[in-house]
């Protein structure tokens, strides 16, 4: 059986809201921004641990986690199915963590209510989206967008942001595009963290100007 997941971080609070939880950080993505940090995992084809190995990890886990964060690289590049299905025989909840460029799959996990929540990445504008991923996947964004708009699901859209690579005018924007599309939940912005990344990014110097940001949504700052 293939190593598709790189690492499994056993114990987390943070990462599932008011939530014991696990992390499953699954090899390989198909973006490559600018400012990601997890190099090892987003480049890897092979990872340390099968799907076998996962479950035997979580059936020991049973009673003192109540939830697994799927996370990678990008979980949805694999069969997410199948393990969703036997996670949730297990009695745990599950959170996705999603760049948005398999709105199938997603579909499909929202129709068999495997998923208890997700995070959505909103990379950028269409007009910065291949610039700042290395992809052209911005339609495949907007679909995944609007499967979860159109659910019932628990979730949540968050932005990196790197002051070189978007300005207030695109944080503007992209809130637009979120409330246009029916979103009307909190728009999280997750600040950078410098440390090494693709594009060798450092802090950036530009100021970030949080009063001209535009009401249209609520727009949290997470760090």
């Amino acid at each position: 059986m293939k190593k598709i997941i790189y690492n499994i971080t056993p114990f987390t609070t943070v990462d599932y809201e008011n939530h014991l939880s696990c992390i499953v950080w699954f090899v390989h993505c198909n973006m490559r921004c600018q400012y990601c940090y997890n190099y090892d995992i987003v480049t890897s084809q092979n990872g340390q641990y099968t799907v076998e190995d996962l479950m035997d990890f979580l059936m020991k886990r049973v009673g003192l986690l109540d939830s697994v964060v799927l996370s990678g690289g990008e979980a949805s590049l694999h069969d997410l199915l199948e393990i969703c299905k036997k996670i949730k025989k297990l009695g745990f909840k599950i959170k996705l963590d999603t760049n948005g460029t398999n709105p199938e799959l997603l579909k499909q996990l929202l129709k068999k209510k495997f998923l208890d929540f997700v995070s959505l990445d909103f990379k950028g504008t269409q007009e910065k989206y291949e610039f700042i991923t290395k992809g052209k996947f911005y339609d495949r964004f907007i679909k995944s967008l609007k499967y979860l708009i159109n659910s019932s699901i628990e979730y949540e859209v968050r932005t990196t942001l790197h002051k070189d690579l978007l300005n207030e005018e695109d944080i503007n924007f992209m809130q637009k595009v979120l409330k246009d599309e029916g979103y009307n939940k909190t728009f999280f912005i997750q600040n950078f963290l410098e440390t090494e990344n693709f594009a060798n990014l450092k802090d950036s110097k530009k100021n970030f100007d949080t009063t001209k940001l535009h009401k249209t949504l609520d727009v949290v700052f997470r760090n």
